[in-house]
C-alpha cells in the first residue's frame, strides 16, 4: 500500500550529530514551504533532534516519529541518556528516535509577533498550523533523510498528528501509536467543549474533597485581585478569570498538588505572582492559544466554542476552568494582545476538514491507542467512538493513568502498546 501525495523533493538544509552520555544526538534542519498547497512562496524551517542509542546495531534501527502534545508545544529536550521507566528508554532500545519541533515551535521557525503583518495577513499565516500542515512537514523530513516507512508515536495533540498521517500518507507508516489522543471524526468543536467542561467541573469538585481548606483560601485571591491588585513579574495585572485558568493542571498526575502548591502561599509573597506566572502555558507559546480550538475543527467553524458552551456553573469564582481559549485572553495576557485581530478572524475562519474518514476506515497500517478512561482533555466517549472507525486499530483503555501516562509510566505504556500493534 503506497498511496502517498507526491511531494516537492527537498534536502535538510543542515545535520549535526554530538555525543552525550549513552546517546548520539543527530540534528537535522529541513526547509519547508509555508503553505504546501501554494508552490513555492514563502518558506519555514523545521528541526528535528535524531536519538540513536548504545545498543549494538542501533544507528540502523527503524526510525519512531514522536509528535508532542500541544498544539504549540516542541519536542522535549534530551540532557542525558533516558531513565528507564521512560518511554525514550523503551522506544531506543528497538528504534532511533526523531523529536518534531512542530512548525513554529522550538528551533523551527518561531511563531511570535509577525510584526509588519497587516491581522488578515497575520490570520493568513496562521492558517497553516495544524496537524496537516505539521503532516506534510514530516514526510518532507522522512523523504529528506531517504527512509522508505516509519513508525509514530503521538501523545495528546500528536494523536491528533497521528491520525492526519494515516488520513494522508498510510504508505509511509510501519505502524501508528497513540497516547491520550484519539481526536473526534468530523464533529463540531461544541461537541468537544461541552464534554470537557463536564470533566473540568467534576476536577474542581475533586481537588476541594482532597483540599477543603483552599476554598476559602481561593476566595480570598480572588477578593484581593478584585480590591487590591495582584502584579505578575512580568508588571502585568492578574484577573481571576487568569488566576482560574490554573485548573489547567488539574488534569495532570499530580496537578491537584501543584494547584495547591500555588493556592496555599501568601498572596502578598514574591513566590506566589512567581509560580502563578510559571504556569502560564500561553505567554511562553501563544501559538497554543491561537490554534487550540481550530486543532478540533474537523470541517467548521469554530467561532469562540469554549466562550459560547461555558456552563452557568462554572460562574462560582472558586471552580476553576480547563483547557480552553476564550477571547478575553488576548487582552489579559500581554504576549498574545499583539493577535487579537488575528484570532478574531480565525474563530470565523472555515476549516478544512483534516482526516479522511473513509480512509481511516480502510486503516491497514497497525495502530494501538492507550485511552484513559478518566482524561480530563480529551473525552473518552469521543475517543471510543473514533476507535470504532478507525481500521487495524487496537484500543487499551484504561483508568490507571491520566493524561500524562506517558510521562508518568512511559516505559510500561509504550512496551503495552507495541505488544497491542504486533498483535
Amino acid at each position: 500500500m503506497n498511496d502517498n501525495r507526491r511531494l516537492p523533493q527537498t534536502q535538510t538544509t543542515r545535520t549535526v550529530a554530538r555525543r552525550i552520555r549513552e546517546l548520539t544526538l543527530v540534528e537535522h534542519e529541513l526547509a519547508v514551504p509555508l503553505d504546501h498547497d501554494a508552490g513555492g512562496g514563502e518558506e519555514l524551517t523545521v528541526f528535528a533532534r535524531e536519538l540513536v542509542g548504545d545498543a549494538p546495531g542501533s544507528d540502523s534501527f527503524p526510525f519512531l516519529v514522536y509528535f508532542q502534545g500541544g498544539p504549540g508545544h516542541e519536542a522535549g529536550r534530551v540532557h542525558s541518556a533516558p531513565g528507564k521507566g521512560s518511554w525514550l528508554h523503551r522506544a531506543l532500545r528497538e528504534y532511533r528516535v526523531l523529536l518534531l519541533d512542530q512548525r513554529g515551535t522550538g528551533r523551527s521557525t518561531p511563531v511570535g509577533r509577525l510584526e509588519g503583518r497587516s491581522p488578515a495577513e497575520q490570520a493568513a499565516y496562521l492558517t497553516h498550523f495544524r496537524a496537516d500542515s505539521i503532516v506534510r512537514d514530516a514526510e518532507l523530513v522522512r523523504q529528506a533523510l531517504g527512509v522508505e516507512r516509519w513508525s509514530v508515536l503521538g501523545q495528546s495533540f500528536g494523536g491528533f498528528c497521528v491520525l492526519a498521517y494515516l488520513s494522508a500518507f498510510p504508505g509511509s507508516l510501519r505502524e501508528a501509536f497513540v497516547t491520550g489522543g484519539l481526536p473526534p471524526i468530523g464533529r463540531p468543536t461544541d461537541d468537544v467543549y461541552e464534554r470537557t467542561y463536564r470533566h473540568v467541573l467534576d476536577r474542581s469538585r475533586r481537588y476541594y474533597e482532597r483540599y477543603p481548606d483552599d476554598r476559602d483560601r481561593v476566595l480570598a485571591i480572588h477578593d484581593r485581585i478584585a480590591n487590591g491588585g495582584i502584579v505578575l513579574p512580568t508588571g502585568e495585572e492578574l484577573t481571576s478569570r487568569r488566576f482560574r485558568q490554573l485548573g489547567m493542571m488539574l488534569g495532570a498526575s499530580d496537578g491537584a498538588e501543584r494547584l495547591h502548591s500555588i493556592v496555599e502561599l501568601d498572596v502578598d509573597s514574591p513566590a506566589f505572582a512567581h509560580d502563578v506566572m510559571a504556569h502560564d502555558a500561553f505567554s511562553r507559546n501563544p501559538l497554543y492559544a491561537i490554534v487550540h480550538e481550530s486543532c478540533y475543527a474537523d470541517g467548521c467553524v469554530t467561532a469562540w466554542s469554549a466562550e459560547r458552551t461555558l456552563p452557568a456553573e462554572l460562574g462560582a469564582p472558586e471552580l476553576f476552568t480547563g483547557e480552553h481559549v476564550y477571547p478575553w485572553m488576548f487582552e489579559d495576557y500581554a504576549a498574545l494582545r499583539p493577535l487579537r485581530e488575528a484570532a478574531e478572524l480565525l474563530a470565523e475562519h472555515p476549516w478544512p476538514r483534516l482526516y479522511d474518514a473513509g480512509r481511516l476506515e480502510a486503516n491497514e497500517v497497525p495502530v494501538a491507542a492507550a485511552v484513559y478512561a478518566n482524561d480530563m482533555y480529551v473525552d473518552r466517549d469521543l475517543s471510543e467512538e473514533t476507535a470504532g472507525r478507525v481500521g487495524n486499530l487496537r484500543r487499551w483503555l484504561t483508568d490507571e493513568y491520566e493524561h500524562d501516562g506517558l510521562r508518568a509510566d512511559g516505559t510500561r505504556i509504550l512496551d503495552r502498546l507495541i505488544v497491542l500493534v504486533r498483535g
